[in-house]
């Protein structure tokens, strides 16, 4: 099981700073000015539908300007948290359903075919030759003074000019 939490992380170490600056983005982009929205429209007491939608799309093309809102209005900065953190649990979802979704389905995920990757510290020298015999990929031979079978198939072409 460990395999594949690290494969998972090996493949998506990058996309973790992406989903970081989308995060950011977002929050910044569409979250605050819909706090805000909500707050202006809930300025009286009662939750106005109309108020909500005349303000919402002022507030997304300038963001900034319903940030600082949000921090000079009363309850503005309660609402934000609150939106902010159901925003941040249902980011946090997705980004681990793609995480769980990218591990590898088994321990030779990745591995080129042919290499001699599957093997660890030297386990490969108990059959096969580190210089001389025939050529299985790189520093890898397979020796002709072995006993026991040693046929080898050969896939791929032969090029030829």
């Amino acid at each position: 099981m460990n395999y594949k939490i690290q494969g998972a992380i090996r493949r998506n170490r990058s996309k973790f700073i992406v989903c970081a600056i989308l995060w950011i983005v977002l929050t910044i982009v569409l979250v605050a000015p819909f706090s805000f929205s909500v707050t202006q429209a809930k300025i009286n007491g009662n939750f106005s539908f109309n108020i909500f939608i005349e303000n919402i799309a002022p507030n997304i093309i300038n963001p900034f300007g319903s940030i600082i809102g949000i921090f000079s209005t009363q309850g503005g900065l309660h609402n934000f948290i609150s939106v902010l953190i159901g925003f941040t649990i249902i980011f946090l979802l997705a980004f681990f359903i793609g995480f769980a979704k990218s591990a590898p389905k088994n321990e030779y995920t990745d591995f080129e075919h042919g290499s001699s990757d599957w093997s660890q510290r030297g386990e490969q020298y108990q059959v096969l030759s580190r210089n001389k015999g025939i050529i299985l990929a790189e520093d890898n031979y397979l020796p002709l003074d072995k006993r026991g079978n040693v046929n080898v198939l050969v896939v791929g072409r032969i090029r030829f000019w």
